[in-house]
């Protein structure tokens, strides 16, 4: 009994000094993070105060289809699904900022389900949800059959995990790639929306992804969010377009990744929508208009330098583009990845330069 005593004191002494050192950690890491934003104001943020949205043309170069997911929960699970607003709502205003004019389609018409992560968004998507015009359009979305394919120059199926499931059997779709590319149009598609492309054929039966270069949601970034999505989806779409002779590109995990195949545009993640639908005007032969990087898109391009150059480069980047523009909470969202992923040296380095972002920005 006294043994047993001594055993029950040392570990709750052990179990103390642990849970102190979280919580001393805890406070350390809060204390690197930067002032609270003002949500309030970033809430009601509107169209006219941005002033990328304020130099847009005229929308006399055609029209943009934005294809949405209209299932609501992931198969059976009941866990929600959707499409993902910030995929929609910043390619939606790259596209009219440069002169087109954007219409939304969903399989069963109506409003799509949403989702939305307000940790992740940004000015951009709650202008689109304070914009009038842009959330009539979604909420009275065309059904996906009753669409006419010739009356577009474009077509971007945006992500969301429930295009998994009615992206891929969709009947309308096919036909809409096999006139788009007939008509010299542009196919764009990010993180869940290539599953729109698994099901298409060519005119002689081979799968219409054979041999192209495309990025879509990774096998690595789907399971380390959900560790049994190979019960939850009918496949992994990475798997999947690999398995069709997709030559399929990707960056680690939640880092910017965009793949041209001619007039095929893909992106791997939410990261990557702001260089796709740029590139999408490219493809349809103009040049896009000037727009000042966000945060978050300059934290992104630190991480994939400090991924392929190491910290001391990455530092370097750092001092030249100035700690302001650095979004730490994303840099520390991706400390607690690496850290997660059993990478405690890449974790100990995002400390480290969240640390010198914090310093620097005093």
């Amino acid at each position: 009994m006294v043994i047993l005593k001594k055993w029950a004191w040392r570990l709750g002494l052990a179990l103390g000094l642990i849970l102190l050192l979280l919580l001393g950690a805890a406070i350390y890491l809060g204390s690197l993070l930067g002032p609270d934003i003002d949500r309030q104001a970033l809430y009601a943020t509107r169209p006219e105060q941005l002033p990328y949205l304020a130099q847009a043309l005229p929308r006399k170069r055609g029209k943009i289809l934005a294809v949405l997911t209209s299932t609501a929960t992931l198969g059976p699970s009941g866990k929600r699904s959707g499409f993902e607003l910030s995929e929609l709502a910043r390619a939606y205003y790259v596209f009219q900022v440069n002169g087109f004019e954007v219409e939304i389609a969903s399989p069963l018409g109506g409003l799509p389900p949403m989702v939305r992560d307000d940790d992740d968004m940004g000015a951009t998507d709650y202008a689109f949800l304070n914009d009038r015009e842009a959330m009539a359009k979604l909420s009275q979305s065309r059904r996906l059959d009753q669409v006419r394919p010739e009356d577009y120059r474009a077509v971007y199926f945006v992500g969301g995990k429930g295009a998994m499931f009615d992206f891929p059997e969709h009947p309308a779709i096919p036909a809409l790639l096999s006139r788009l590319e007939a008509q010299q149009g542009v196919i764009g598609a990010v993180c869940h929306g290539p599953a729109a492309l698994v099901h298409a054929r060519r005119a002689d039966g081979r799968p219409w992804v054979q041999g192209r270069r495309l990025s879509a949601f990774s096998n690595a970034e789907e399971l380390f969010l959900i560790p049994k999505a190979r019960e939850l989806f009918p496949f992994l779409l990475q798997s999947r377009l690999e398995e069709l002779g997709a030559v399929f590109e990707q960056a680690p995990m939640f880092l910017e990744q965009v793949s041209q195949d001619g007039r095929l545009i893909t992106g791997q993640n939410p990261w990557s929508v702001w260089r796709l639908a740029e590139q999408m005007v490219q493809a349809l032969g103009h040049v896009p208009l000037p727009r000042q990087r966000s945060a978050e898109e300059h934290t992104v391009d630190l991480l994939a330098r400090l991924q392929s150059q190491g910290l001391a480069s990455a530092t370097e980047w750092l001092q030249g583009i100035g700690a302001r523009h650095i979004d730490r909470q994303l840099l520390a969202m991706h400390g607690l990845v690496a850290a997660m992923a059993g990478e405690p040296g890449r974790a100990l380095d995002l400390l480290r330069l969240l640390r010198r972002v914090a310093v620097a920005s005093q």
